[in-house]
């Protein structure tokens, strides 16, 4: 278990190159400086992606539909090896075919409640290996899941993009076809 202590994303210059860290939930604020994260899409045999609603309890964006897993490296950890992290914490599961499709990804938003998210966010795509039992999301994490189309998607982010968070809305649209 990690505490609030523990828990420091890594602080970005506009270059992207790391010049310290600070604690995860206090770097979230109106004035929220540029930070590394990063995003998965998760994908199953079929081709579906895995969506996810987040809880309610999420300071920012609360029940917005949004990516499968997002989070955020702490100082020192691999990206890969934090959103593996991240995948256990929220959803349980593991990843294979992980790789990383929009390295480069970044954005800055403004949550109703005023909370700026100001990251460095490479996006990443990956199989999902299937749990030996049911599927069931941390609820402080994920409210809701679904498998879609891709295209699907893509038309549902096009058409009611208020109902995504923005990082998703941006990558969805900037991923390829069927990543």
């Amino acid at each position: 278990m990690v505490t609030l202590t523990e828990d420091r994303v890594v602080l970005l210059d506009p270059d992207g190159i790391a010049i310290g860290d600070h604690d995860r939930v206090a770097v979230h604020s109106e004035t929220t400086p540029l930070h590394l994260a990063f995003s998965l899409y998760l994908f199953d045999d079929a081709g579906q992606v895995l969506f996810t609603r987040r809880a309610l309890g999420k300071a920012t964006w609360p029940g917005v539909w949004t990516n499968s897993c997002c989070g955020h490296p702490r100082p020192g950890e691999h990206v890969e090896d934090a959103l593996r992290r991240r995948l256990h914490e929220e959803l349980g599961v593991t990843v294979t075919d992980l790789r990383c499709a929009l390295p480069d990804f970044a954005y800055r938003a403004r949550d109703v409640s005023g909370i700026w998210e100001n990251e460095i966010c490479p996006v990443f795509v990956g199989r999902l290996v299937h749990p030996t039992g049911p599927f069931e999301p941390n609820p402080d994490e994920v409210m809701d899941w679904k498998w879609v189309r891709w295209a699907d998607l893509r038309s549902a982010v096009g058409g009611a993009p208020f109902a995504f968070s923005p990082w998703a809305v941006q990558q969805v649209r900037q991923l390829p076809h069927q990543p």
